[in-house]
């Protein structure tokens, strides 16, 4: 059985951009993409996630019985991760939790480009939660809306790598996080750009799952 990718949103052209990244990070790894059709087309804050979670644990469930090897929830909040992992006896792991660690294990101290505002303060907690406050320069927000990273790639990708160059140049930063899946799109050109490492938390769980 394949390892599953969750996009815990409604928006199946995301889990495409998702589902293409992790199959070209892990390319000896058989990954699904699956789409959680009864959530929200986003997910940009607490109501969002409160509105996600309950077909993201139902998918799931059903990717554990079924067989799966491992599931990737692929929303840089990690939304109800923990409740996720009590759903299935195989790894289950979150994007963000694996961008952060990717960094911490190469002891690097990292900013994060988030998409709007209202992300910051549960990616900021999520860090908290890992331990990992010490590896943080900062989250920013790049005041770009989750669904514009499908539908304006190119407008949404320069705003990122605005704040992304903005990061490198006040944050004392050793690597730039990007802080949403839809941003997958977007990797390759800031790589090119910036001078530092730019951390895709799809990729990095993607390589993480395949081993576990």
């Amino acid at each position: 059985m394949a390892f599953i990718v969750i996009n815990p949103n409604s928006t199946a052209a995301m889990t495409d951009s998702i589902l293409a990244m992790a199959q070209a990070a892990a390319p000896g790894a058989a990954f699904e993409g699956w789409t959680s059709t009864l959530a929200p087309p986003a997910i940009q804050g607490p109501a969002d996630v409160a509105a996600a979670t309950p077909p993201l644990l139902e998918l799931v469930t059903q990717a554990a019985r079924r067989g799966a090897e491992g599931v990737i929830v692929a929303c840089f909040d990690d939304p109800a991760l923990a409740e996720a992992r009590a759903c299935a006896p195989c790894p289950v792991i979150g994007i963000g939790q694996s961008a952060f660690h990717k960094a911490a294990l190469r002891g690097w101290r990292f900013s994060v480009v988030t998409t709007l505002p209202a992300a910051i303060p549960t990616v900021e907690g999520n860090i908290r939660g890992y331990g990992l406050s010490q590896h943080l320069g900062r989250v920013r927000a790049s005041n770009v809306p989750v669904l514009a990273l499908e539908e304006d790639t190119e407008a949404a990708c320069a705003r990122v790598a605005e704040e992304a160059e903005r990061a490198v140049a006040e944050d004392g930063i050793d690597a730039v996080i990007l802080g949403c899946a839809g941003m997958a799109r977007v990797t390759g050109h800031l790589r090119t750009r910036l001078p530092v490492p730019v951390i895709d938390g799809v990729e990095a769980a993607a390589r993480f799952i395949s081993v576990l």
